[in-house]
């Protein structure tokens, strides 16, 4: 995987280099072309892939949302192109971050550990590079009380032994 700006295609490189080096060789057929779903993206195809950036259905048609019960932003399907998506994704997530930041400060708890994890993938159709989806862990701490301690206590009081198993 090539390390560049978002929105770049990891392919055109290596596309302009092999038309360099590739003769040209006529077949005689007229090809077809796909109209253009994708403006402003590269009209190369790839070798082994179906269509070019521009032309990608499926990079057309993709489109994110939100499964979480948080109110932010995503609650209905939304299409993001694929150039802008890993930072469209990231401050995403980042809001529930900033909602674990604020849940915390109400509750008088502390955030322990925030974590976002976004998850890359290829296009089947045109291989270009594009985020799909992304994960954010919390974990908050709460200052303790002493009414849930004493329930723990009188809790593990009743369920001890409750789970018995003989070995005949």
């Amino acid at each position: 995987m090539m390390i560049g700006p978002i929105g770049s295609n990891p392919y055109s490189a290596y596309a302009a280099a092999m038309s360099y080096a590739r003769p040209a060789v006529s077949t005689g057929q007229v090809e077809e072309s796909k109209p253009i779903v994708n403006p402003g993206e590269s009209t190369e195809v790839a070798p082994g892939r179906k269509s070019s950036p521009a032309e990608c259905e499926t990079c057309a048609n993709r489109k994110y949302q939100d499964g979480s019960d948080e109110m932010v932003s995503y609650k209905g399907a939304t299409h993001i192109d694929a150039g802008s998506s890993v930072s469209k994704v990231m401050a995403h997530e980042q809001e529930h971050v900033s909602n674990a930041y604020e849940k915390a400060a109400k509750g008088g708890g502390k955030v322990l550990q925030a974590s976002v994890q976004i998850k890359m993938a290829i296009c089947p159709e045109c291989g270009r590079a594009y985020s799909a989806g992304g994960t954010t862990t919390t974990k908050i701490s709460y200052p303790k009380d002493p009414y849930s301690q004493n329930r723990k206590s009188a809790e593990s009081m009743v369920t001890a032994g409750g789970n018995f198993d003989k070995a005949v």
